[in-house]
């Protein structure tokens, strides 16, 4: 009777399931997809966008168009679960086809009509070498293109791609798995949706907030089209209630009570066209890692919300539209609410807005990703002082040089569009210098940073970018890095904007374009506020250090000069200027000492000057291992030849019994500058990259892993550092890598899930392969 209770309907009346089902799918099928599958079919880039985390996405099936395209000269047509399309019938429209049936039947035509179950049967017959590298005819990662054959086409598919079959270049399904998708399939592949039960006080939860959200007044609603527009992309919970659920917060054209429909408009600012209101919608499906970016409301965060939007007496004279100058400038479209107001809400949680725009659909390949460091720091202005949310005059000059662009899709638009915005951006950033040199000539001091009203750990962020992908975390992690953005709430209420709310994944290339190249200016923008904390003899030299070789001629094209002259008030000695590595060292202890109470645990793995620093909270075992993993991350591309060699992300397991400890092994590769979206090979200094070594798990896509056993990490950290060559490596691999055919691969990489449940549970998400590399 559950397995019944959602029936496939085709245009025929034959019946399309048996009368009797062996498996219901959220008890018996989807735990094989969830543990399979999923780690491929859960993101925005799932191969052929089959996304089968919900059973609506099993459903829906797959589509021959890519979401991400990096030549398409228009937009495509957006395709989100939940949506865009609200039946299968909606989908086909849109090209989608069935993974399940063969449609066209009408009835259940045998395994043989399923495209699911061929593609598995062709992985069981077909199964890799246990723990062998994969053979080169077969492609991994997401840069080549996917093939997604129909039924019509699978036996050509099949014939030219013997290790095509599911699941896909890694170890396959157990026989026992195999068998009973079968049977499921054959049974006629029967979903039902993931059951969603809210308890009593999560019911008056969702009514307190949606209540919060759809008041009527004028500063209300202002409020409340600010905060979605900034929630939008998370996933909400209620933190004081046990098991609470996770949902999303949409713009639905029906009332509390009722079913949520949300609109179906691109962007969450673009021109709604009818009433809505705003809704929590659950979320009914596996959540994965990239995509899971939380967002906690409880008693505290609505007093607070109230205290920073409610308590100033503030009008709004008329509410703003929707049109295209209040979509690219969020400053004025939000004038109303008091600046202060704003910035003190993202440095609330600063580290969800980092993320959604790090973690985010933006961050999605090496072009994406191209225009930031490996590894750096992420710091804000204090909003006591922070001049655009303190001075209203400084604030209305500036305001309308803010604006963003990419609103216009159109290739034709991409060159003027850029000169436009970016030339706005070059003229608020000399506003800037002339205004803050009038106002402190003496120069920058330590208390312009803000330290987290020494309890908030959001102040101090570290970022690491992993080629294609990236991730932020609390704290202050690795070495002290070549470059350090300080943030103020223009730059935050950008960044954000710009690769968040403005961004549309489905957009067109000139779009794409425009976003990453403002995205550039972000980086430099942050880098020249960092300037005003080092002396102004060493500004040049250290900006020279960021913009190595064809960055110069960039840099007096596309950038504006900064300030050379006004001097800092923080300390440094003459030993402090010598190099511009002992500057940066130099304001590093200063910002130390300004923001020591939020810095959190100290990272003594990765800044030791004496290989001999241990923390007090960690056990025997635990200490052991980080006394032999410091030598790694002490050391440097041109004394540990492997370092180049190892992928951005490679998750380390050590076992001792029944106990085991994560850590992440990330790859920071320097580089002569990231001023452009392209030749990225060209500007790489490899004898340069270091280790940052992570305890618990970095990322969303782990390149690779390791599982080594506590007695035998001293022979691992010495492979490592006797490998020389990809070779080497591949020795290394050989006794102690989890490669993708590893007979416990899935094993394993679900142990790195469950670690995050037990250690951080709100965060916890399946990891995404599609990157995992072929050592």
């Amino acid at each position: 009777m559950i397995a019944c209770s959602d029936i496939p309907e085709y245009p025929h009346s034959e019946p399309v399931v048996a009368p009797q089902q062996s498996f219901a799918y959220q008890r018996d099928i989807k735990p094989i997809l969830e543990n399979r599958c999923m780690a491929c079919h859960g993101c925005y880039d799932a191969p052929c966008q089959l996304k089968l985390t919900s059973a609506d996405g099993v459903k829906r099936g797959a589509s021959q168009l890519q979401v991400y395209d990096a030549a398409r000269l228009e937009d495509m047509l957006p395709t989100r679960l939940g949506t865009d399309a609200q039946s299968e019938a909606q989908w086909r429209e849109q090209g989608f086809f069935s993974v399940l049936h063969d449609a066209d039947e009408g009835v259940a035509s045998g395994l043989d009509g399923s495209l699911l179950f061929r593609m598995l049967e062709l992985g069981q017959r077909n199964p890799l070498p246990a723990n062998s590298r994969l053979p080169d005819t077969i492609k991994i990662g997401t840069s080549h293109s996917f093939s997604c054959p129909t039924l019509d086409t699978f036996a050509d598919y099949a014939q030219a791609n013997p290790h095509g079959g599911m699941p896909y270049a890694t170890t396959g399904l157990s026989a026992e798995q195999f068998a009973r998708l079968s049977q499921w399939i054959a049974e006629g592949a029967v979903t039902e949706p993931m059951p969603w039960t809210p308890s009593a006080a999560e019911q008056a939860s969702i009514t307190r907030w949606e209540n919060f959200f759809n008041q009527t007044g004028q500063r209300e609603q202002l409020v409340s089209r600010y905060l979605f527009e900034h929630l939008f992309v998370a996933h909400i919970h209620f933190p004081s209630i046990n098991g609470s659920s996770f949902y999303e917060l949409v713009r639905s054209s029906t009332p509390p009570g009722e079913p949520v429909v949300p609109l179906r408009t691109v962007r969450p600012n673009d021109a709604p066209e009818q009433a809505f209101f705003y809704r929590l919608r659950p979320l009914r499906e596996t959540l994965v890692e990239k995509t899971h970016i939380t967002y906690g409301l409880d008693d505290q965060r609505m007093q607070r919300w109230q205290q920073l939007f409610f308590s100033d007496d503030w009008n709004v004279a008329v509410l703003p539209g929707y049109g295209y100058s209040e979509r690219a400038n969020p400053f004025a479209t939000f004038t109303s609410i008091p600046a202060k107001a704003r910035y003190e809400f993202m440095l609330d949680t600063a580290e969800y807005f980092v993320r959604t725009f790090i973690r985010g659909p933006v961050c999605r390949g090496q072009v994406a990703t191209d225009v930031i460091r490996d590894q750096f720091w992420a710091i804000f202005e204090d909003p006591a002082q922070e001049a655009y949310v303190n001075d209203p005059v400084y604030r209305a000059q500036v305001t309308p040089l803010l604006g963003l662009p990419g609103q216009d899709s159109d290739l034709l638009s991409l060159g003027s569009a850029w000169l436009k915005y970016s030339g706005k951006r070059n003229e608020y950033l000399q506003q800037r210098h002339a205004h803050y040199s009038q106002r402190k000539p003496s120069g920058a001091t330590l208390d312009e940073l803000w330290d987290g009203e020494g309890y908030n750990q959001d102040a101090l962020l570290t970022i690491f970018r992993h080629h294609d992908s990236a991730s932020v975390r609390k704290g202050l992690w690795g070495r002290v890095p070549d470059t350090i953005w300080v943030m103020d709430y223009p730059l935050l209420e950008r960044t954000y904007y710009e690769l968040v709310v403005n961004f549309n994944v489905f957009g067109s290339l000139s779009h794409q374009a425009q976003t990453r190249l403002y995205f550039d200016l972000i980086r430099n923008g942050s880098e020249q506020n960092f300037l005003r904390f080092v002396p102004a003899e060493q500004r040049q030299a250290l900006y020279n250090q960021w913009y190595q070789g064809h960055a110069q001629l960039k840099d007096a094209i596309a950038y504006t000069d900064f300030d050379h002259t006004t001097p800092t008030a923080l300390t440094y000695s003459k030993t402090d200027l010598e190099t511009n590595r002992s500057v940066l060292q130099r304001f590093a202890a200063q910002l130390g000492e300004r923001a020591g109470a939020v810095a959190g645990t100290p990272d003594t793995l990765n800044r030791c000057a004496h290989n001999n620093c241990q923390r007090p909270d960690l056990s025997a075992e635990q200490q052991q291992i980080q006394t032999l993993l410091q030598p790694l991350a002490h050391a440097t591309g041109a004394s540990l030849p492997v370092i180049k060699l190892l992928p951005e992300v490679s998750f380390l397991r050590v076992t001792n019994g029944d106990q085991r400890w994560v850590y992440s092994l990330v790859h920071n590769r320097a580089h002569s500058n990231v001023a452009f979206m392209f030749g990225e090979e060209d500007r790489l200094q490899p004898e340069r990259d270091d280790l940052t070594i992570m305890e618990g798990t970095l990322g969303s896509y782990p390149n690779f892993s390791f599982n080594v056993e506590l007695q035998a990490l001293p022979d691992f950290v010495a492979a490592l550092q006797a490998a020389e060559d990809s070779q080497g490596l591949e020795q290394v691999a050989d006794r102690w890598g989890v490669r993708r055919t590893h007979p416990q691969f899935w094993e394993i990489l679900a142990d790195f899930r469950q670690y995050v449940e037990e250690t951080d549970p709100t965060q916890a998400g399946l990891f995404d392969i599609n990157r995992y590399q072929n050592l």
